[in-house]
């Protein structure tokens, strides 16, 4: 398939710049993929579609406070530095995005803090923006992560125009996040609130966690016409035995099997053994779904609405089939659905 079919236009009105006042209570769209049919529904109303014994896959990563602002020493230029992912912790040595990049050199000292709580010294150049950094710090890895805490910011991703405030703290992280190490939120799964939780358990659904760190290259725009010259950034995935048994038992009684996000998605299909069962794994994925694709182990998978001719859509429209899936995106915008991390939900099933 070529990039330009997955075009479509998206007011910037459509945009959600704010989460909805309650997890739970975004909108979603049901798209049943055999026959094309929408439903217009609310989020809690994911209920309704799942039974005993069915299983959902959680990415239970968390996202840790990746955007930095210091000084660049001598002339005190503000420059923000995005953390990307640590490269060796006991030289405090990480890779990230600098900007303005071009004040930027290798052998520059950048301070954060008042009192300068952190101070890092650039030691390589990666790409145009990106840089290796150094962090000149003696004490324990904990303060040290006590002070990223402090002075750091929630990533919100830079098409939500406005600052992050203390309440994105909480609403830019999934109530089931656990290990820390993602720079943007699988956000499929910020619309799950506790009680909806409770009320899928009580219902018998079984949920089995992967984990997926994601990165900023899950937003890298694709810049080829022909998708298979298009090459997805590494990701490191985690899936333990407990979680795969719970999977490989629903595949085995024909369950529903859902994928909460296209993290959890590509976590799975990334993890598939020779008899087509999922396998327990530690390793990184740079695998790049799009149509054709025969999927192994998910029947059904929640997302939110996402860019035209991003990765996303292409995995979202593999799984749903792709007429179906451009139709229900079309629907969304005359529907007024809000796209992007904070806005509504689609089930496909």
């Amino acid at each position: 398939m070529k990039l330009s079919q997955f075009k479509f236009n998206l007011p910037e009105s459509l945009i959600a710049n704010n989460p909805a006042e309650q997890r739970d209570e975004a909108r979603l769209m049901v798209l049943h993929k055999d026959s094309g049919k929408i439903e217009h529904k609310i989020f809690k109303d994911v209920l309704g579609y799942f039974d005993d014994k069915d299983v959902m896959i959680l990415n239970n990563t968390k996202v840790f406070p990746a955007r930095l602002y210091g000084n660049k020493e001598k002339t005190g230029a503000t420059i923000e530095v995005f953390l990307l992912r640590e490269l060796n912790k006991e030289l405090r040595l990480w890779d990230v995005l600098v900007d303005p990049a071009r004040k930027i050199r290798v052998g520059n000292k950048l301070y954060f803090g008042d009192d300068d709580l952190l101070v890092a010294e650039v030691v390589d150049n990666t790409t145009s923006r990106g840089r290796t950094i150094r962090f000149l710090f003696e004490g324990t890895d904990e303060e040290f992560r006590r002070n990223v805490e402090i002075l750091g910011e929630t990533p919100l991703p830079k098409y939500i125009k406005r600052k992050a405030t203390a309440e994105d703290k909480e609403r830019y992280q999934t109530i089931f996040a656990k290990h820390e190490g993602a720079v943007a939120a699988p956000t499929a799964g910020l619309h799950f609130s506790r009680e909806l939780m409770k009320r899928l358990e009580l219902k018998g659904v079984e949920f089995a966690e992967v984990t997926l760190h994601v990165g900023l290259g899950t937003f890298r725009t694709v810049e080829v016409e022909d998708l298979t010259k298009h090459k997805m950034d590494s990701e490191q995935f985690i899936i333990e035995q407990k979680d795969a048994n719970i999977v490989n038992r629903a595949l085995e009684e024909k369950r529903r099997i859902c994928a909460v996000g296209t993290t959890s998605m590509r976590s799975i299909e990334s993890a598939v053994s020779a008899n087509r069962t999922l396998k327990a794994a530690n390793d990184w994925t740079s695998k790049f779904i799009f149509p054709p694709y025969e999927f192994n182990i998910a029947n059904s998978m929640i997302t939110n609405f996402h860019t035209p001719e991003s990765t996303l859509l292409m995995m979202v429209s593999a799984f749903g089939g792709y007429e179906n899936v451009m139709n229900a995106y079309e629907v969304a915008v005359k529907e007024k659905y809000k796209f992007y991390s904070y806005g509504d939900a689609m089930l496909i099933i």
